[in-house]
């Protein structure tokens, strides 16, 4: 089986635009949750969220374009050039051997709803000939095939918060198996507007904590719902060999996946968090383990919600081994970037593969109040120097979708 590098990495987030300001800002544990800016919040008990803040489309894409373009498109756009530049692969393969697996989680649901409104209030003939391209979730692996001539398979992975993680991991199979050379990958979220906010309120999943700095805070005892971001993360894989002899920057090794279904509920997480366990373990056993357990960093799903937090844990106990999982460093980037829904996963697999590449294991910030269900090493509240030869990232997703991947330091 072929091996996979990471060659170029791309980010567009709450803490920063770019992969270098989202990294400083991971390591001084900066809080990019703040009040809604994007609509009023007066007759919401959700008053804060993570938004993308100082984002220019225009530095990414044409203005007609962009006009066109949903804002989760417009972030895969931005995020996919970033990694595209970074890693230099255009040109050095065949179009036809390069792929795009990129995924959102919702997709297009800012333009759903001002395109409802333009029916409703001014009629059929006002709906935009644009609506369905930007409402669709595969147009973002589309525009960014089109404006790269990646004319290998195109695929979105649409698996709720586990989506990016399910893109990456799939690109990965078709690298390690030789279906591509190499593909541009991630996800991309923009669902912070008046009908999403509403939707996941009413389902009781937001925190309604109106203090920034304590409203998401995974694995504490005061947690109480999770925090709407937004963006997108971006990674361009490479069969290894091929990255070696061309000179590419090589970050690290995206070297295991495992993805499991609880098959249990709707949006409630598995009590007995069997299917976590089996995703982790299986990402962990094609990783090849880590002896040392001090050196392997777990990138948490970590939402601050009281059943996901409490329940990751015991996946984390069962997929390692409670001893192993004792002695590994454990954080939530969420703390810093809130819940990006479908772009999580990518955002949060940059974090792992600069983690293993600098040394550094990101900080679970507004960490105060420990919780009995939840005792592990959470890395609380400021970064960690360390010696991370494995890290594990996860994501799970409504419909009891689990997804782990595992990466190493590049040699």
């Amino acid at each position: 089986m072929r091996r996979v590098a990471i060659t170029g990495l791309g980010a567009v987030t709450p803490i920063g635009n770019s992969v270098e300001s989202f990294w400083a800002g991971l390591k001084a544990g900066t809080c990019g949750i703040g009040p809604i800016t994007r609509f009023d919040t007066a007759e919401y008990k959700v008053k804060v969220a993570a938004e993308v803040k100082g984002f220019d489309p225009l530095a990414y894409m044409e203005k007609g374009d962009a006009r066109k373009f949903d804002r989760f498109c417009q972030f895969a756009l931005a995020a996919a050039g970033q990694a595209v530049e970074d890693s230099g692969v255009c040109g050095t393969l065949p179009p036809e051997r390069v792929g795009t697996y990129f995924g959102s989680g919702i997709g297009g649901i800012e333009t759903f709803a001002q395109q409802q409104q333009a029916l409703v209030e001014k009629g059929p003939r006002r709906v935009s000939p644009f609506f369905i391209p930007a409402l669709i979730i595969n147009m973002a692996s589309g525009l960014i095939a089109i404006k790269y001539n990646f004319q290998g398979a195109a695929i979105p992975a649409v698996t709720a918060c586990a989506t990016g993680n399910n893109a990456i991991g799939e690109a990965y199979r078709a690298i390690k198996h030789g279906y591509l050379d190499a593909v541009l990958t991630g996800g991309a979220e923009a669902a912070i507007i008046p009908l999403g906010v509403a939707g996941f309120a009413s389902m009781k999943a937001l925190s309604t904590t109106e203090d920034p700095q304590s409203a998401c805070v995974p694995f504490d005892a005061r947690r109480n719902g999770f925090v709407m971001g937004e963006g997108a993360g971006a990674l361009v894989l490479e069969e290894y060999e091929h990255a070696k002899a061309r000179g590419a920057k090589i970050y690290g090794e995206l070297c295991g996946y495992g993805v499991t279904c609880d098959a249990h509920h709707i949006t409630a997480p598995d009590p007995e968090a069997n299917g976590g366990a089996r995703a982790l373990k299986m990402a962990y056993d094609e990783a090849g383990g880590c002896g040392d357990a001090s050196k392997i960093y777990v990138n948490a799903h970590g939402t601050s919600t009281p059943l996901n937090d409490s329940g990751e844990t015991l996946a984390i106990k069962k997929g390692l081994g409670e001893e192993a999982a004792r002695k590994c460093m454990v954080s939530s980037t969420k703390s810093m970037t809130g819940h990006m829904l479908g772009a999580a996963g990518a955002v949060e697999a940059v974090a792992c593969v600069l983690a293993v590449q600098e040394g550094v294991a990101p900080p679970t910030i507004g960490y105060r109040e420990p919780d009995p269900a939840c005792d592990l090493d959470y890395v609380p509240n400021a970064a960690r120097k360390a010696d991370i030869q494995l890290a594990l990232s996860a994501s799970l997703g409504f419909g009891g979708h689990n997804a782990y991947l595992a990466f190493r330091p590049a040699e």
